[in-house]
């Protein structure tokens, strides 16, 4: 292969390469299930470029969901995510925001499909064990709260 034809090759992987961000939330680490939650993105082929357990504050969990701030489950979701312990998280890979998304599962985790995370170990709606970033743009809001 000539080297015009690999550096055309490398520059697509490296446009499809991107990143997301997932917290795993205080039911998943109640329950141990870190380790399970993050051997599925593991196993997927994504690399964790970033990874810490942190108690967000008020102020942080407040900026993080600043797009619900006016609906009626804000309060709930601020305390809910406060409340314990969360694994924070950057991963990589080819398409990562799209097929975490999938793998994450609907919302309300009795809604979730069996095999996606929410829908094999989510419990309810905010008891729901884990976040994703929906959007290259909401991935750069979010990251910027919880990693500062």
């Amino acid at each position: 292969m000539d080297k015009k034809v690999r550096q055309r090759r490398n520059q697509k992987e490296v446009n499809l390469t991107e990143q997301t961000l997932i917290i795993i939330k205080p039911d998943a680490v109640e329950r141990n299930l870190i380790g399970e939650i993050i051997s599925r993105f593991e196993n997927k082929g994504f690399k964790f470029v970033k990874l810490q357990m942190l108690s967000l504050t008020k102020e942080m969990a407040e900026k993080f969901y600043s797009e619900h701030k006016d609906k009626r489950f804000f309060t709930e979701l601020v305390s809910f995510i406060t409340s314990r312990n969360v694994v924070v998280a950057v991963i990589e890979g080819e398409n990562v925001i799209t097929i975490t998304r999938l793998m994450v599962g609907a919302t309300k985790s009795f809604e979730a499909a069996p095999g996606s995370i929410r829908g094999d170990l989510g419990l309810g709606i905010t008891n729901n064990i884990i976040h994703a970033s929906d959007s290259p743009q909401s991935f750069e809001k979010e990251v910027n709260v919880v990693f500062t």
